[in-house]
Formats: C-alpha cells, structure tokens, sequence
C-alpha cells in the first residue's frame, strides 16, 4: 500500500520521544543549584512546546514567584541557562524512550521512500542529542531546531523550508505534531495536520486543535 504523502514532518517532543521526564530532571537539577523549589513533572509537561529556553523561563518564574518578563530581562538568566545546558546535555536519553511504533513506521515510511523530517521549537544542540540517543537521526532527511532559522513554529517557515528541500506540493506533505502549535503551524502552511492524543499541548485536549485527524499512534501512517 502507498503512502498518501511524499513528505511527512514530525513534531518531536510529545510526538516522537517522550522527553518530559528527563527535562523536568534537568530543570530540577537547576532549580536546586540555584536554591529554589522544585516544580512538578504535571508543571513541565504543560510548559513543553515553546522551546527549552522558554520552558526554563516559565520553571525560573514559577518557582522563585517571579514574573516570567523580568526573567528574560535578567542578568543571570545566561548563567541558570549554562547551568540547565549542561544538566540537560548529561540528561538526555537517560529517561525518554520512543513512544510506541514510532521506530517501526518511520522505517517503514523511508521504505517507501517518502522524505522524513523533524520540526521542532526545541534547540539546535538538545534536538541532536535526543535524536541520537535513540537511533532516529538516520532515518531522517531533514532536521529544523527552533534555532535554525530566525522564527519557530507557529511560524511555517521550518516547514517551508522542508516542502523547499524536497520539492513537495503542499497536497503531499503531512505535518504529525501533539499540540495546537503543531496544528496552528500546519494550518499556516497550507498543509494537512495529524496529531497524536498521547503529548503535551499544555494540558488540554488535542481534538479541540481540531486537526484533519487525531490518530492512536504512528502506525496510522502506514494505513493512509
């Protein structure tokens, strides 16, 4: 059976790997060198999906009872992000994990020969490290970090760059994501949107996104 798609993207934190665990580690990690309270794994899960530099931004406010406007103004913030970099470097893959048949569809779909891509709002450095602390960076054609270019989702332009790169009408490409910024993305790209029940998207329920489909998991993929 042929894939409907030429192009498939893929969100990556929620959609592909679920990373929380380990970021909520290093945010911890952190937290404490600083001196400040711990937040909860709940708290993390709901401040994944505007990058690692925000989430720690909204971590900082939250525990120290701060506004998160004059975190980013702040002198220090630049020493607590060296520090969260480097507990989140060492943390990486220690306790994500692929969720289920994302392996095997990805493989599947490069089979077929349709061009995979990830695009994410987290940075450049962390994206590689967790993609290749699970094997998944050769499967993939292209990569756009949330450093990459001058904007991140919901700007389209990681995913213009990819329907660029691979030459693909927007009627062949799909967008996968676990969020409304992965639906809102998509929909500003003028392309079809899947999302997956299992992420983050701040708390709320994927299906009021309203996305083309909402699928059980990545095999999904293989049947449309």
């Amino acid at each position: 059976m042929n894939t409907s798609f030429d192009l498939v993207m893929f969100d990556l934190d929620g959609t592909l790997i679920e990373t929380a665990p380990e970021i909520c580690d290093a945010v911890n990690d952190t937290l404490r060198r600083f001196d400040l309270p711990e937040v909860e794994q709940q708290q993390v899960n709901d401040w994944i999906g505007h990058g690692t530099r925000e989430l720690l931004i909204q971590a900082l406010a939250y525990s120290g009872k701060t506004d998160a406007a004059a975190i980013r103004i702040s002198d220090s913030l630049a020493l607590i992000a060296a520090e969260f970099d480097k507990h989140y470097q060492r943390r990486c893959g220690t306790r994500s994990h692929l969720y289920p048949q994302v392996r095997e569809a990805l493989t599947a779909l490069r089979s077929r020969g349709t061009r995979l891509a990830v695009v994410t709002n987290k940075e450049g450095r962390y994206t590689a490290t967790v993609l290749n602390a699970h094997q998944l960076m050769p499967l993939l054609d292209c990569v756009v970090s949330g450093d990459t270019l001058p904007t991140k989702k919901p700007d389209p332009a990681g995913i213009e760059r990819c329907l660029a790169q691979f030459g693909t009408p927007r009627h062949r490409a799909l967008f996968v994501g676990d969020s409304s910024i992965d639906v809102a993305t998509a929909r500003n790209a003028g392309i079809a949107v899947w999302a997956l029940p299992y992420g983050y998207n701040m708390g709320q329920p994927i299906a009021a996104c309203a996305p083309d489909r909402v699928i059980a998991d990545c095999s999904a993929l293989l049947k449309s």
